[in-house]
């Protein structure tokens, strides 16, 4: 399996950007070939130890079933498209990417 983690940090974080940016992730990144695991949602604040890391906004989670699947997803239609979308709104993307 391929865990590719990605945390974005909006230029203008209001509850109105960080919603659409949950939506789009939710309409254009689920549901791809090899998809084994899906989720999204934004930083919990009170969970607040020393080891949290609260600089970004949204969280994207997904795992795929191998390489293979998270390369071809990387040129998907629909990822390149919610690239398109959302790119201008992003202040910092981090990707973390680990595989088993």
């Amino acid at each position: 399996m391929l865990a590719h983690n990605v945390f974005f940090s909006l230029n203008d974080p209001t509850p109105e950007n960080t919603q659409k940016l949950l939506d789009d992730c939710n309409d254009y990144l689920n549901n791809h070939p090899g998809l084994i695991f899906f989720g999204c949602g934004t930083v919990v604040p009170d969970l607040a130890r020393p080891v949290n890391d609260h600089d970004f906004d949204v969280a994207l989670h997904t795992v795929f079933e191998d390489r293979a699947a998270h390369d071809v997803y990387q040129t998907a239609p629909r990822h390149l498209e919610f690239i398109a979308r959302n790119k201008e709104t992003w202040k910092q993307v981090r990707v973390f990417d680990s595989q088993d």
